[in-house]
C-alpha cells in the first residue's frame, strides 16, 4: 500500500513541477510595460507539452484578462478572483507566500471541477498579477495512475480542509466497506492536499466458527501430518514450488508495474557493454526514442562528451565492487541533439556467476533546476558587479536584530504615531537599534563618500548626524510597520566631520522581506543638488513674487490637452478661486467658462494654437461667487527646439472697460432710437399738420372771396370744423410725445387678473348687448411689475377693438392667455373678428392714422399709442390676422 501511494503521490507531484515550469515560462513572456508577447502562441504549445493542462491563464492585479484557449473559457474572462469569495482566500495565500499555490478542486467558472495553479508575478518589485493553469479534476486523477489501483483490494480517496468552513471535504465518492484500521495518507502541501489508500473490508463472520475451526485446526493438524508423512510428501513439496511460483509471478508484476508507471526514468544497464535492457516509458520520453531504439544504444552514446570520463570512472568502481552504487550528475544527449541534465543513481543488482550481471539506472531530469541554479548564480554575479560597480553609495546590511529587537518590545505591528511617542519618550531604545545594524557590504562609492579607504575603517557612529539620528526613527518605524522599501532626504558626516546631504533609500532583498537579513541602502549625495535647488527656490520665489504683483491672472499649460501647470496668486483676487483649485482640476478652465462663450472661445483658441499662432482674445467667466467677469486672455506659443511645448498667457479683468463700452453702446442705441422716434415723428407732423394747415388756408382764401354773409358763414363752420380736427391731432401728438419723453416711469406690482376685470366692467354695456364672450385664463396670482395707466390704457384699446371689429355673422368671442416662451412672458389676446389682411398692410398696423375697416369712428389712433406704450415699458408687441378669421396680439411683458 504504501508503495502504491508513493507512486500516486510522486505521479501528482511531478506533474504540479511540470505545472510550475508551464507557469514560470507563461510569467517570462510580460514585458516591462506589463503586457505578454505572443500570449497565444506560446500558450498552445506549452498546452501541447502538457496535455492534462486544460487553460492558461494571466490575471493580472487579480482580474483575469489572458485565457488560452478563449473559446471553451469565455465564461471566466475578467473574473475578479480577489472579489470572489469561493476563490478569494486560496488566491492570497498564493499571495503572501509568494510561492506557486493549487487551489481547488472547485468549481470552475467555464464548467467542471477543476483545480487552478497561480503563481505570483512581480515587475519592478511589485506585484503584477498570477500566472495560472487550470487542471480539470478528472485529469490530474488520471496522471496519478489511479486507474492501475487493485480496485478488489483498495480504494482512493482525494481530500481537502475547505479554506472558508475549516472542514475536511471528500472529493470521491465515499464506500462503507472500508476497513478503517487499514488505511495510509500522504500529504502535497502545493495544493494542502491529503491522498488515502485504504483497504476494503472483508465481510466475513469469525465468531461462530471459533470452536469447530479449533477441533477442526487439531483434527486437520493430526490427518494432515500424518497423510503428509505416508502418502503426500511430493503432493505438498509441488505445491510449495507452485507457490513460490506465484510469488516470484505477483513479485514480477509488481515490479513491472513500478519500472512502467515510475514518474522516473529506469533502465537496466547490462554491466559489461553498458546495453540498455529494459528501459520504461519515462526514459524513452526524456531521451526521445522509442524502447526498441534506446535498446540498440548504450549509455556512453547518449552520455554528454564532456561526462564521459566521469562516467567510466564510477562504471569501473561498481565493476569492481568497490562500491555497490553512485549518484551523479550528468547530461545526455536527447534523440533531438539537445543537451539536458540529469540526476543518474546507479545501483547494482545481485551478482552470480550463472547469470548476468546488471546495474538499474533511476534518472531525474533536472534541466530545468540546473538552469534556474545557473541563473541564480549569473543572478548573484550580476548583483555584486551591479553593487560593487553601481555609480551610487550602496550599503547591504542586515537589520533582522533590530527587527527581533523591536519585536521582543511589542513595538511590530503598532500604529506609526504611538510607536513615534515611544521613540521620542526612550531615545536609548534608539541608539541601542542603531548599533544593532549589521554591516554586510559596502562599494566602492560608498568608501569615497566618507573618505575611507577600506570597510574595516567603518564606524557607524563616525556618519551620524543630528538629522541622522532624528531620520533614523523613520527607519525603526518602518520596520515596526513592516515597510520593505523607504526613501528619504537626510545629512550624514565624513571622515573628515563634513556634513553631506543624502537622499537615503532601502529595500528588502527578495525573500528576506519578513526577517530583514539583507537590506539594499543608496546613500546618493546629492550636497551639489540641494544647493542648486535652494539656489532656484530663491529664484522662483522672485519671479513668483514680481509675477504676483502683475495686474493679471498668469498661467502655463500644455498645448496638446490644455492642462495647466501654472496659474499665479492673483486669480484669487480676480476669480476668487486659489491657484490651488484651478491646477487640481484639468477642465477647471473649460467648465468655468461662461456657457455662451464657452464653445466658440475653445474653438477658437484650438484653431489658432494648431496654427501656432498667438492669440488675443475676449470671453466671461464665472467666479466662485457665481458673478460674470469679462477677461482679456493674451496667448503666447513656447517652443523648445523648433518645437511647440506649451502655452503662456495673461488674464486682464476687462470688465470695468466692457462694462463702460456696454453704458456708451447702449446710451448710442438710445439716442439712435430716439433720433429716428424723432425723424418718424417729425414725418407725422409734418403730413398730419401740413394737411390741417392747408385745409386751413385754403378756407380762409375762400373767406377772404365770399361775397355774401351766407358764403362767409359757411366758410366760417367749415374753418371751425378743421380747426377742431387740428387740436385733436395736436392732443392726439402731445400723449404720444408724453409716452416716448417719460423717462421716469412709475412701475407697481399689479395683478393683472384684476386689471382685465376692472376693464371688462368698463365695457359691461356693449358685453352684454352684442353678447360677447370673454375667456380671461388668467391666473388669480399672476403679479406684474406695471405703469398702471399704462396697463389699463393697454388693455382698454385691446378689448375695446375686439369688441368694435366683431364678425357681424357670429357672436364675439375674446380669449386672454399667459404664455411662456423661449424664457419670455407674453399676454396673448385673441378674438374671431373680422381680421386683418396683414399682406396689404403689415407695415401700417401700427402707424398712426391707419385704419383697415369702414368703421367711420375708427381713427387709427390706439394700436399706434398702444405700441408707443409697450415699448416705453421695455416689451415688445407683435399680431397675427387673417381676414374673417379673427386676430392674435401678444403682447411681451418684463
Amino acid at each position: 500500500m504504501g508503495v502504491i501511494l508513493e507512486n500516486l503521490h510522486q505521479n501528482i507531484e511531478q506533474c504540479l513541477k511540470n505545472c510550475y515550469t508551464t507557469t514560470l515560462t507563461l510569467a517570462l513572456t510580460i514585458n516591462d510595460n506589463g503586457t505578454p508577447d505572443n500570449f497565444d502562441s506560446i500558450s498552445s504549445k506549452l498546452l501541447v507539452s502538457n496535455n492534462y493542462i486544460s487553460a492558461i491563464q494571466l490575471v493580472p492585479n487579480g482580474v483575469i484578462k489572458y485565457i488560452y484557449p478563449l473559446e471553451e473559457n469565455k465564461s471566466a474572462l475578467n473574473l475578479n478572483i480577489f472579489k470572489t469569495p469561493s476563490v478569494r482566500k486560496e488566491a492570497l495565500k498564493s499571495l503572501e507566500n509568494k510561492k506557486m499555490y493549487f487551489a481547488g478542486p472547485l468549481v470552475l467558472k467555464q464548467g467542471g471541477i477543476g483545480i487552478v495553479g497561480r503563481l505570483p508575478v512581480y515587475k519592478k518589485n511589485k506585484f503584477w498579477g498570477f500566472s495560472a493553469v487550470v487542471i480539470k479534476f478528472k485529469d490530474l486523477l488520471k496522471v496519478s495512475g489511479i486507474n492501475s489501483i487493485d480496485t478488489n483490494k483498495y480504494y482512493f480517496q482525494f481530500s481537502k480542509i475547505n479554506p472558508n468552513t475549516q472542514k475536511e471535504e471528500f472529493f470521491l465518492p465515499k464506500k462503507k466497506d472500508i476497513n478503517k484500521g487499514e488505511q495510509i495518507s500522504t500529504k502535497i502541501l502545493d495544493g494542502n492536499w491529503k491522498l488515502y489508500l485504504i483497504a476494503k473490508k472483508q465481510n466475513h463472520h469469525y465468531s461462530v466458527l471459533y470452536l469447530p475451526s479449533i477441533l477442526g485446526f487439531i483434527l486437520a493438524v493430526l490427518l494432515g501430518s500424518f497423510i503428509t508423512v505416508l502418502l503426500y510428501k511430493p503432493r505438498q513439496l509441488q505445491q510449495l514450488v507452485n507457490i513460490q511460483a506465484s510469488k516470484l509471478q505477483n513479485s514480477e508484476t509488481k515490479f513491472r508495474t513500478i519500472f512502467d508507471q515510475a514518474p522516473l526514468g529506469i533502465a537496466l544497464v547490462d554491466d559489461e557493454t553498458g546495453n540498455f535492457l529494459e528501459i520504461n516509458r519515462k526514459f524513452c520520453e526524456l531521451m526521445g526514442y522509442s524502447e526498441q531504439e534506446m535498446k540498440t544504444k548504450n549509455y556512453q552514446s547518449i552520455t554528454h562528451p564532456k561526462d564521459s570520463l566521469k562516467t567510466e570512472l564510477n562504471v569501473n568502481e561498481l565493476k569492481e565492487e568497490k562500491i555497490n552504487n553512485y549518484t551523479a550528475k550528468k547530461r545526455y544527449i536527447t534523440k533531438s541533439n539537445v543537451t539536458i541534465w540529469v540526476n543518474l543513481i546507479v545501483s547494482s543488482l545481485s551478482r552470480t556467476t550463472n547469470n548476468r550481471k546488471t546495474n538499474i539506472a533511476i534518472v531525474e531530469d533536472i534541466t530545468l533546476k540546473k538552469q534556474i541554479l545557473e541563473d541564480l548564480k549569473k543572478s548573484e554575479k550580476q548583483f555584486k558587479n551591479l553593487f560593487n560597480n553601481s555609480p551610487i553609495p550602496m550599503w547591504e546590511v542586515d537589520l533582522s536584530l533590530i527587527k527581533n529587537y523591536l519585536t521582543d518590545l511589542n513595538l511590530v505591528g503598532k500604529k506609526a504615531a504611538n510607536v513615534e511617542k515611544y521613540f521620542n519618550e526612550n531615545p536609548d531604545v534608539v541608539l541601542k537599534c542603531f548599533n544593532l545594524v549589521k554591516i554586510i557590504a559596502v562599494n566602492y562609492k560608498c568608501l569615497q563618500l566618507l573618505h575611507i579607504n577600506t570597510v574595516q575603517e567603518l564606524n557607524l557612529g563616525q556618519v551620524l548626524d543630528t538629522e541622522t539620528i532624528n531620520d533614523f526613527m523613520k527607519q525603526l518605524i518602518a520596520v515596526t510597520q513592516n515597510n520593505n522599501q523607504l526613501a528619504y532626504d537626510t545629512k550624514i558626516k565624513n571622515s573628515l566631520g563634513e556634513s553631506i546631504d543624502i537622499h537615503f533609500r532601502w529595500n528588502a532583498i527578495r525573500e528576506y522581506e519578513k526577517t530583514m537579513e539583507r537590506m539594499i541602502i543608496s546613500t546618493e549625495d546629492i550636497t551639489f543638488r540641494k544647493k542648486n535647488e535652494k539656489v532656484i527656490l530663491n529664484s522662483q520665489k522672485k519671479i513668483e513674487a514680481l509675477i504676483n504683483t502683475i495686474d493679471g491672472i498668469v498661467w502655463e499649460c500644455d498645448i496638446k490637452t490644455f492642462r495647466f501647470t501654472f496659474v499665479s496668486k492673483k486669480v484669487e483676487q480676480i476669480l476668487g478661486f486659489t491657484s490651488e483649485e484651478w491646477l487640481s482640476d484639468p477642465d477647471f478652465w473649460k467648465d468655468h467658462i461662461y456657457p455662451d462663450d464657452r464653445n466658440w472661445a475653445l474653438e477658437y483658441c484650438t484653431k489658432k494654437t494648431n496654427e501656432l499662432l498667438n492669440h488675443d482674445f475676449e470671453y466671461r467667466m464665472i467666479c466662485k461667487n457665481g458673478t460674470l467677469i469679462w477677461l482679456r486672455d493674451m496667448v503666447n506659443i513656447v517652443f523648445e527646439n523648433g518645437k511647440p511645448t506649451s502655452l503662456h498667457g495673461i488674464m486682464i479683468d476687462i470688465t470695468k472697460s466692457k462694462n463702460i463700452e456696454d453704458d456708451l453702446n447702449n446710451s448710442f442705441n438710445l439716442v439712435s432710437r430716439q433720433n429716428e422716434r424723432l425723424l418718424n415723428f417729425s414725418y407725422i407732423i409734418s403730413h398730419n399738420l401740413r394737411s390741417h394747415t392747408s385745409n386751413i388756408a385754403s378756407i380762409v382764401t375762400l373767406l377772404q372771396a365770399s361775397e355774401t354773409q351766407e358764403e362767409k358763414e359757411q366758410m366760417m363752420q367749415l374753418l371751425i370744423s378743421v380747426s377742431g380736427l387740428l387740436n385733436e391731432t395736436m392732443l392726439h401728438l402731445n400723449e404720444v410725445i408724453n409716452i416716448r419723453t417719460n423717462v421716469s416711469l412709475v412701475t407697481l406690482s399689479l395683478n393683472l387678473k384684476e386689471y382685465i376685470e376692472n376693464v371688462m366692467k368698463v365695457f359691461s354695456q356693449q358685453i352684454i348687448s352684442k353678447e360677447v364672450t370673454i375667456f380671461n385664463q388668467i391666473h388669480d396670482d399672476l403679479i406684474i411689475n406695471y405703469n398702471p395707466a399704462y396697463l389699463e390704457s393697454i388693455l382698454y384699446n385691446m378689448i375695446s377693438n375686439a369688441i368694435r371689429y366683431g364678425h357681424p355673422e357670429r357672436k364675439i368671442i375674446i380669449f386672454l392667455k399667459w404664455i411662456t416662451e423661449n424664457d419670455k412672458n407674453y399676454l396673448e389676446i385673441s378674438d374671431n373678428g373680422i381680421g386683418i389682411d396683414l399682406v396689404k398692410n403689415s407695415n401700417k398696423v401700427f402707424g398712426m392714422y391707419k385704419t383697415f375697416s369702414n368703421d367711420p369712428t375708427s381713427k387709427g389712433v390706439g394700436l399706434f399709442i398702444t405700441k408707443n406704450q409697450i415699448e416705453a415699458m421695455g416689451g415688445s408687441i407683435t399680431v397675427e390676422s387673417n381676414p374673417n378669421a379673427g386676430t392674435t396680439f401678444k403682447i411681451e411683458i418684463l
